[in-house]
């Protein structure tokens, strides 16, 4: 029997910082509201020539030496995004493999917004435990100061670029294994999240351009009600399905979107502060970045170590959601 197993983890932060005082400057805001009603504090910011693929590039190649194997052993991409370098063609995992120097190999994109990762985890698992690839590199990578609207004093503050990237690789130890992926979707509220302009349906015009349609426009009352609810049930259903309890989870790593709906949810499903993952003051939401960056940032502090049981746990437009259970296990 091959399992698959969750190998490394690794994350690019653009070292430019966007502060809330830096938002007094140009909307009508201050640090005090978008603090109270965010919990944000600032968020990176790419430079001018970079792109999603240059971000996920960056953070692939960490997560490949953290794995432990070659360049040429990987033999799957998947980029999670929902900010391409290029609207249709090509992907922006083709690049991203281009620009780590991998050899030919299979590469493709993913639209889950920010639920994008746990899709990507899913699929990987799915590839391996066929037998169809062997190492799989999953990247999200975000660079969402591509499609706000700077006047949108509701929605422009929340969102920063960023990228994660990992390496699920198929192992027969079933101890190493990843023990559970749950996704789902609704597409009756795509008027929750969505960029109107740009696809098929509003294709790029003057009118597009000029109505800023191209951008993103989110409800964010609506949003967030169906957020907690939906991210704490997907979590109950898994942790029942495999006789958990809260005490069972070391991490619990959820979409980084908003401080509030991380506390709403943390505390319905009983997991204290120090099981909880959180990254949202520092990143804002990078929307398929935000789980494995946050995931990266417990690494690096020391707080993930191998063997720990880490529960992802996303939401995001579409709508999106989705869970994964796995036991983080590094190669020996």
């Amino acid at each position: 029997m091959t399992y698959a197993a969750f190998r490394s983890i690794g994350a690019y932060i653009p070292p430019k910082i966007m502060t809330n005082a830096d938002f007094e400057k140009i909307i009508d805001t201050s640090d005090e509201w978008i603090t109270k009603r965010t919990g944000i504090k600032e968020r990176r910011i790419s430079e001018v020539d970079e792109a999603s693929s240059d971000l996920g590039a960056r953070a692939a190649t960490i997560a490949i030496e953290r794995a432990g194997i070659a360049k040429e052993d990987v033999d799957l991409v998947i980029c999670a995004t929902v900010t391409p370098d290029f609207l249709c063609m090509p992907s922006t995992a083709c690049l991203i493999a281009a620009k780590v120097g991998l050899p030919p190999v299979m590469a493709f994109d993913i639209s889950a917004a920010c639920t994008g990762f746990v899709y990507a985890v899913s699929i990987a698992k799915a590839f391996i435990e066929s037998g169809m690839k062997k190492n799989v590199l999953i990247i999200g990578a975000e660079t969402y100061t591509s499609i706000l609207d700077y006047t949108d004093r509701g929605t422009c503050f929340i969102f920063g670029d960023g990228a994660g990237a990992a390496i699920i690789s198929a192992t027969d130890n079933k101890n190493e294994a990843i023990i559970d992926v749950n996704c789902s979707s609704d597409g009756n509220y795509e008027d929750l999240i969505k960029t109107p302009g740009g696809g098929s349906k509003h294709p790029c015009s003057t009118e597009v351009l000029e109505n800023k349609m191209a951008c993103i426009k989110m409800k964010g009352n609506e949003t967030f009600k169906l957020a907690v609810k939906t991210l704490t049930s997907d979590v109950q259903v898994m942790m029942k399905k495999h006789n958990l309890s809260n005490e069972d989870i070391n991490h619990f790593i959820p979409h980084q979107a908003n401080l509030r709906i991380i506390k709403a949810v943390g505390e319905a499903l009983g997991f204290n502060d120090e099981q909880t993952v959180v990254t949202v003051h520092k990143y804002g939401n990078t929307s398929a970045a935000s789980i494995p960056m946050a995931m990266n940032d417990a690494f690096e502090e020391g707080r993930i170590k191998a063997g720990d049981t880490v529960l992802f746990d996303a939401f995001g437009g579409g709508l999106t959601w989705g869970s994964a259970l796995f036991k983080f296990s590094p190669k020996k």
